[in-house]
């Protein structure tokens, strides 16, 4: 499978952190759009599956296609440069500035929301032939899940924002966990495996994705789903992007880079000093 060591493959996630922030604008989009609309795309799918089986494990295990297609292609999700491009900024990377890390998140946000937005106003139009009729079952499933998890957060108070933020933050660790998968090998079946199964795990658990939500919400009101854009940003995106934000960077990106890269200079330093004492 041609496994790479941690030491190996987190240096490559701080190279890709710093890539990432000196792309251009034109490129950082482009990649994002089509991040943002594979993985909408992938989320239409998943539904689908789910509605036509009435077996959620049968979408949760075919969903990371979507992921797997984009991340082999090059794009880039919100989710992932949350944790990949601030290790180049804490690596003090010549040129990484907090502004070079903030203008990538909020390219790569814009990015992903046209994309997903585009696929949910595709999934509304196919599903009503072009809005001239009620949705079909799997629209009406989509309206159901925008329903859900914005107004059913609500009920709860400030015990919903707080399971919606947690929500969040355990989505990207599995997220996060499959970018990073994506380094593990040099082999296509290789990454393949590795980041298909914290996909998975995250689709089935029912933890909130950024860029998912970003096609599930925005499709859900064109077609009729009984929620306001204002409780789609307060009691969804916007919690579920700073938990998005929180978990990839605490438990993948922070965890990773500071038992594999900022105890490696203090092992070589020993290694040359020992022979120094000794002499």
């Amino acid at each position: 499978m041609s496994y790479l060591a941690p030491s190996e493959f987190v240096t490559k996630m701080v190279d890709a952190g710093e890539s990432k922030i000196f792309m251009s604008t034109r490129d950082t989009i482009i990649r994002a759009y089509m991040a943002g609309a594979i993985l909408a795309l992938a989320a239409w799918f998943a539904v689908t599956i789910n509605v036509n089986t009435g077996q959620p494990l049968v979408g949760a295990l075919l969903f990371p296609v979507g992921f797997v297609m984009l991340y082999l292609l090059g794009f880039d999700l919100l989710t992932g440069v949350f944790v990949l491009s601030p290790l180049a900024l804490i690596d003090k990377r010549p040129g990484v500035t907090v502004g070079g890390v903030l203008r990538n998140w909020g390219l790569v946000f814009v990015g992903n929301f046209a994309g997903a937005f585009t696929v949910a106003f595709m999934m509304a139009f196919v599903t009503t032939f072009g809005f001239t009729q009620a949705p079909d079952k799997v629209g009406a499933a989509i309206g159901n899940i925008g329903e859900g998890r914005t107004l059913g957060y609500a009920a709860h108070g400030a015990a919903g924002m707080a399971t919606l933020f947690l929500r969040g933050m355990l989505c990207n660790w599995m997220v996060s966990t499959g970018v990073v998968g994506a380094m593990i090998s040099t082999s296509v079946p290789g990454k393949v495996i590795a980041m298909w199964m914290p996909i998975l795990v995250f689709f089935y658990m029912v933890f909130e994705h950024s860029v998912v939500n970003m096609f599930l919400f925005p499709s859900g009101l064109m077609l009729g789903a009984k929620f306001s854009i204002m409780d789609y940003l307060i009691w969804n995106e916007i919690p579920t992007v700073l938990g998005n934000l929180v978990g990839g960077l605490a438990f993948t990106g922070m965890t990773l880079y500071t038992t594999h890269v900022m105890t490696k200079p203090k092992r070589q330093v020993d290694k040359v000093a020992k022979p120094r004492v000794a002499a």
